[in-house]
């Protein structure tokens, strides 16, 4: 893949650019998620729903709108699913929201219904990129519009927008954050680094672990960072479907295999929060150096515990609730005819071509910021994070 190496500023201008919204989406606060999650393992608690009573959701119009999300065993996906539902319905459309449980064909057979039971757009968020082939050729033949949400769709002409967060800028992130910490352009080094990337099978995972691996890798080429697994190729360092258990496991063997004698492992890059989750347990398990640097992404609950406990370093924070807005906004266009709201037409090739984008701007939370950002928000209450 290609793509310009973009500034990341790692400030609190990124705070504010949050506070305003989505890219270049009108700037409203989205409704909190009300709907429990379960993140990998056992029930999590959402964000923080209003306190005063909600509106009344508008009648519907008679446009439904298919919804489909990948699983709830991640604490985001419920999220996402519930704020596009609350959000979708005050907008006056029928939702039909499914979750596929992690099975592919699962949700192949879900979305199918959606599109027999009359579905005038779809919101699909994939298990796999390339696994929905027959039914986003059942959706292309009832000329039905298909917006691939925060997964791009592949290998399929049926997509017909694409919403996301920037995922490259996302890697980016990561990336800038363990040069600033380490302070990589004077420190002397060498530091050592190990990786674990996300799931081969989403499309979004290749994105982040380049995003982070070119701010990373002339680092990687002068010695000054070491990885003493030698394991730094995607193939090797992926985890798949994102599993925190997959993540204990190899990072429980690295540990075992390379700082048994007490070694410092000084920075551990995950890219997301439920595979930082297994590297964390992993480090609890058996490691005896000094606590390394552990990046994440989503901000889970348990995550942003870790992070004000001082075991896990940061996490990068997409709003789910502003990125709900965006897609809603873009279902009104095109049930109405109207253009559409993109901010990129370069990046994102399916097979087909460039699919049509809008990207928002992740930024990072850690223990300095994360009140600001996560509880002042409203996306958490205190409590949640005692």
């Amino acid at each position: 893949m290609s793509k310009k190496l973009l500034s990341v500023l790692l400030s609190t201008a990124m705070v504010a650019a949050l506070l305003v919204g989505c890219g270049n989406s009108a700037a409203e606060e989205p409704a909190a998620a009300t709907e429990e999650a379960a993140p990998a393992e056992e029930a999590a608690e959402e964000p923080a729903a209003e306190e005063e009573e909600a509106a009344p959701a508008a009648e519907s119009n008679g446009t439904k709108v298919g919804v489909s999300m990948p699983t709830k065993d991640l604490q985001r996906w419920n999220q996402d699913g519930a704020n596009m539902e609350a959000e979708l319905k005050a907008a006056g459309y029928e939702v039909d929201l499914q979750y596929a449980n992690n099975e592919p064909q699962t949700q192949v057979s879900q979305i199918e219904n959606m599109i027999s039971n009359g579905a005038n757009v779809l919101v699909i968020a994939a298990i796999e990129a390339s696994s929905l082939g027959e039914a986003l050729d059942m959706a292309k033949a009832a000329n039905i519009p298909v917006v691939a949400y925060d997964r791009l769709l592949m290998n399929s002409d049926a997509v017909s927008y694409y919403a996301t967060f920037d995922n490259y800028k996302v890697g980016q992130v990561q990336g800038q954050y363990i040069i600033d910490t380490l302070d990589l352009d004077n420190a002397d080094g060498p530091f050592n680094l190990e990786i674990t990337a996300g799931d081969p099978g989403d499309n979004n995972a290749p994105f982040f672990y380049s995003g982070a691996m070119d701010l990373l890798q002339p680092y990687i080429d002068e010695g000054k960072l070491v990885v003493k697994s030698g394991q730094t190729a995607f193939e090797e360092v992926g985890t798949p479907q994102w599993k925190t258990e997959t993540a204990q496991s190899r990072a429980d063997n690295i540990i075992s295999s390379f700082y048994a004698d007490g070694t410092n492992i000084d920075v551990w890059l995950c890219s997301n929060d439920s595979t930082a989750l297994g590297v964390e347990t992993a480090l609890a398990n058996s490691y005896n150096g000094e606590y390394p640097i552990v990046t994440g992404q989503d901000c889970d609950i348990e995550n942003t515990k870790n992070m004000i406990a001082g075991k896990q370093s940061m996490s990068v924070f997409k709003d789910t609730r502003t990125l709900a807005t965006q897609v809603v906004k873009m279902v009104g266009q095109i049930l109405n005819g109207e253009e559409v709201d993109v901010n990129d037409t370069e990046t994102y090739d399916n097979g087909t071509g460039v699919i049509p984008s809008f990207l928002c701007d992740p930024v990072f939370a850690d223990a300095n910021n994360y009140k600001e950002l996560l509880i002042d928000s409203g996306y958490y209450t205190e409590d949640q994070l005692q």
